[in-house]
């Protein structure tokens, strides 16, 4: 970017969050050299609300508490602050540039400009020499001599910015530029220039306007956490939440398309969804309820109605004291249920066509995100088979034997054990996705349908992605007495699931289903090694905040 013009961005809506002053962030001193030139501002400048003395504090806080620091940023503590509110005085009188940038008044919807703001992601050398306003976050600053080079941010995407000393920058603009506030919101007018050499580390690494710095760790995940608005903010959170996004959107299309009617069902119910302890009781008037462990009655209560197929959408409640990489207390489930007509592997064949659909859907449409990811957080390409594999639960255990691991034939399998079945999974078979089926019927619920010829093994199956499940699911015992045995076999209190027995009293088909974690299957698809990465607002027994 040749030539800016830098228009005062609102007070209201651009809180400037980071710490102050220029920051030495990851810059290409050949980047530099190459602009002898300079850039020719020649326009205002856009400033940053609530930098200027007198101003309330940017973030609100009382006694002039600093905003926290972005995440993915290093650390600018006072001094920067200090000098982010000093450059915005009133400009020098002999300033000739002193029209041409300052905080702007606030936005309060007086006037509609006939300014065009382009996206920083359609900066590309098809604009080469246009004269463009762009709108963005500033992500580093550095000053070097009479020229100040910036990152703009928006969203996911990045473009360098340059101004110089000239005919149409003074030294205090310069300095004005170099000061202002990390996360500060800018209005910024320049000309797009083509580069001789690709800015490295860019989104737009072909033009002079927006450089991508990765967003790489500076600081624990719980302080990530704790700021989390401002950790969402950068490249990488963007990028997986978009892609987030993308498989729900996926997963919907793809069971519409196969014909499968989406239904919303209850959160605050009377009993225990699994009929296990792992459920949080809630006050409810003049008695206690349940947040739903799982959608799974009111799933089957529509398949006895006749739905024949259905999936919802919706949080999932679990009071398990686990603080693990993978546990969350609140998650997304993407659940699914429908009938069969003879074999329960009709069910999970759709169900498994499903999750293949949804990953090459990822792979059309969301590159860009994927490839944002993979900056920061290295990962092989994720890789599936076509129809997938499925193995019995006993192939399972015995490439698990053979790789010297002791367990019963009949004993569940621990996470080490499934994150090493998946390496050898890999190994062998070279994908990362299969299924496990034929599981023992001691390890799995009640409501599990037997296995018609071998009474010690189930109807039922798990899912797996890069040796980690991500779905359970059985056929679903449908006959009302065989029901009420297994039941009593678990020792569980008929009267709380009364009214799930009794929803198959009137005529049930044979139905089977499975839930999927939506976080779960973000962070595997991407390769991330904390489900926290990939839940906006995670809640865990620790964290009930923000």
């Amino acid at each position: 970017m040749s030539r800016e013009n830098f228009a005062a961005a609102t007070p209201s809506a651009t809180c400037g969050t980071g710490g102050g002053g220029s920051s030495r962030g990851t810059w290409s001193r050949s980047r530099e050299r190459s602009h002898p030139e300079a850039v020719r501002p020649r326009g205002p400048w856009c400033g940053v609300c609530g930098v200027r003395r007198g101003l309330p504090n940017p973030t609100g806080a009382a006694g002039g508490q600093k905003p926290p620091q972005e995440p993915d940023m290093p650390s600018a503590a006072g001094k920067g602050q200090e000098r982010g509110r000093e450059s915005v005085d009133p400009p020098p009188a002999d300033d000739h540039a002193k029209e041409r940038y300052g905080v702007s008044s606030m936005i309060q919807s007086q006037e509609k400009p006939e300014r065009v703001l382009v996206k920083i992601k359609d900066l590309t050398t098809e604009k080469a020499d246009e004269v463009i306003w762009v709108r963005g976050r500033i992500h580093t600053s550095r000053a070097k001599g009479k020229q100040c080079f910036l990152v703009l941010r928006q969203q996911q995407f990045n473009v360098q910015a340059l101004v110089a000393v000239g005919d149409h920058a003074s030294k205090q603009m310069v300095k004005f530029a170099a000061n202002i506030n990390k996360e500060s919101i800018v209005d910024i007018e320049g000309v797009v220039r083509k580069v001789h050499q690709k800015i490295g580390g860019c989104t737009q690494q072909d033009v002079e306007l927006h450089i991508q710095r990765d967003g790489r760790a500076t600081v624990n995940q719980d302080t990530r956490l704790d700021n989390r608005v401002i950790d969402l903010r950068t490249s990488t959170s963007q990028a997986v939440f978009r892609l987030q996004s993308g498989i729900c959107q996926l997963f919907r299309e793809t069971l519409i398309r196969k014909g499968f009617v989406e239904i919303q069902t209850p959160k605050i119910i009377s009993a225990a969804s699994e009929g296990g302890a792992n459920v949080f009781t809630v006050s409810y008037f003049k008695s206690s309820a349940y947040l739903a462990q799982s959608p799974q009655l009111y799933k089957q209560m529509c398949i006895c109605a006749d739905f024949e197929k259905v999936f919802c959408i919706g949080p999932v409640f679990r009071a398990e004291d686990s603080n693990t990489h993978r546990h969350l207390t609140e998650f997304v489930g993407l659940d699914i249920e429908m009938s069969f007509n003879y074999h329960y592997h009709e069910v999970v064949d759709e169900i498994a066509d499903t999750l293949v659909q949804i990953f090459k859907g990822l792979q059309e449409r969301f590159q860009t995100e994927i490839q944002t990811v993979n900056k920061q957080f290295p990962c092989e390409p994720f890789k599936f088979l076509e129809p997938t594999l499925r193995l019995e639960y006993h192939e399972g255990v015995a490439m698990l034997k053979e790789a010297g691991v002791e367990m019963g034939d009949e004993e569940d399998l621990s996470t080490p054990n499934e994150k090493l079945l998946g390496r050898l999974v890999k190994e062998k078979y070279d994908t990362d996705f299969y299924i496990l089926d034929k599981y023992p019927l001691a390890v799995r619920p009640f409501y599990t349908m037997p296995d018609p010829v071998n009474p010690k093994i189930s109807n039922s199956y798990d899912m797996f992605m890069r040796g980690e499940e991500i779905l359970s699911g059985a056929q679903r015992i449908h006959d009302p007495q065989l029901l009420t045995e297994r039941a009593q076999h678990h020792g569980i209190d008929l009267e709380k699931i009364k009214a799930y027995i009794d929803s198959f009293r009137f005529g049930a088909p044979p139905h089977a289903g499975g839930g999927i974690g939506l976080e779960r299957v973000t962070m595997l698809y991407l390769g991330l090694h904390n489900v926290r990465q990939t839940s906006m607002f995670p809640r865990d027994p620790k964290r009930l905040t923000p």
